[in-house]
């Protein structure tokens, strides 16, 4: 009889402990983390899981289209993922990303106001979202081999020619051209180019984006997201429209290695998307607990600036700036003057079938089709 009500008081102490909120429970010490590629430093991880005792594993993607489609799916099994803004306005609406306790987060105190008021056009309150870094998409050119493909013909004062004008990325090819290998990154730029709204909601704009894309697609030689950054650093690429941090992490390998490859991250006199990399937590995730402590570990400002240290992206975080290598603090490519900034487009969300749209023309410029 003792065995039998211990055995009915352990079935009942494991369903209560079932029903209590994730929170209310002893999280196993595991954190998966989601996020792009070449986008943390070397010691970020190890001193997390050294303080902490909580064991990372980190996966990796390469858009903002493949996360969207996991998220979507369900039982990711990720605790923290790194949307960009717009997507993860997308994603908030579905229902798929968690609001944040704030009570575990005491370090947002040192977050830059400003970038927290533009996030909150996309997340009222900032209650879902937290920045990891922050850039731009622009074009990376290696100078000399660049000035030599096109020979007598000077560079142009609107950057985006050499990538949306046959006349220059025509001379180019010959020297290697890569684009993102994701719709919603050369679509809105195509769309500046020529006049549009680079988030716009017609879809006649977006054909006629489609045009010019079809009129550049024979000059281009690589689609790709990560495996540019070493082709632009060893010189097999001149020319490739990317992500501004990811053009100086080029530029610091080709300097490191002493090839003698001058890559430059350029800053267009016309427009560009600035890009909010954000950490949020999915509705299902297993370890939300340890996912607020990852998040609170970020804000530390010598953790934020190590990885913009590391990474070349600006961080969101205030407190940080002191601590980033003056070189790169100083650095306007990576740090935008207030110039600049007032020139770039801040990303927004896509409907759906402004999503299929983009998808089938983008598929038939990358196809060639």
């Amino acid at each position: 009889m003792q065995r039998s009500l211990a055995a009915l008081a352990s079935a009942v102490a494991l369903t209560v402990a079932a029903a209590l909120p994730a929170s209310a429970q002893q999280e196993e010490k595991v954190l998966n983390i989601y996020n792009w590629s070449d986008y943390i430093a070397e010691d970020t991880i190890k001193n997390f899981e050294k303080e902490t005792g909580i064991k990372v594993r980190y996966d990796l993607f390469d858009s903002n289209e493949v996360l969207h489609a996991k998220l979507a799916a369900g039982k990711t099994g990720y605790d923290i993922v790194v949307p960009s803004s717009n997507w993860a306005r997308l994603q908030i609406d579905g229902g798929l990303l968690r609001e944040l306790d704030k009570s575990k987060l005491p370090n947002l105190a040192n977050m830059d106001p400003q970038l927290q008021a533009l996030i909150a056009r996309l997340d009222p309150g900032n209650k879902h979202l937290v920045t990891w870094l922050w850039g731009y998409t622009t074009l990376g050119i290696n100078v000399e081999k660049v000035k030599a493909a096109l020979g007598a013909m000077p560079m142009p004062d609107n950057a985006w020619d050499l990538f949306f004008d046959p006349k220059y990325v025509s001379k180019l090819k010959s020297c290697g051209v890569s684009v993102l290998d994701s719709p919603s990154e050369i679509l809105p730029p195509a769309l500046q180019y020529i006049n549009k709204p680079g988030f716009s909601k017609n879809a006649s704009d977006y054909q006629d984006a489609g045009r010019l894309l079809q009129s550049i697609r024979p000059y281009v030689t690589l689609f790709s997201s990560s495996g540019y950054i070493n082709d632009l650093a060893n010189g097999s690429l001149c020319l490739s429209l990317g992500w501004s941090g990811d053009i100086n992490i080029a530029r610091q390998r080709a300097i490191d290695a002493k090839n003698g490859n001058n890559i430059v991250a350029l800053v267009p006199k016309t427009s560009a998307t600035l890009l909010f990399d954000t950490m949020a937590i999915p509705t299902d995730a297993p370890h939300p607990n340890n996912a607020h402590l990852w998040i609170n570990y970020i804000m530390r400002p010598e953790v934020h600036a190590g990885l913009t240290n590391k990474v070349f992206y600006a961080n969101p975080n205030a407190a940080a700036l002191k601590l980033v290598k003056k070189e790169l603090a100083e650095n306007k490519t990576i740090y935008l003057s207030d110039e600049d900034k007032k020139r770039m487009t801040v990303p927004e969300p896509y409907s759906s079938d402004t999503r299929r749209v983009m998808t089938r023309v983008y598929t038939k410029f990358k196809t060639g089709l």
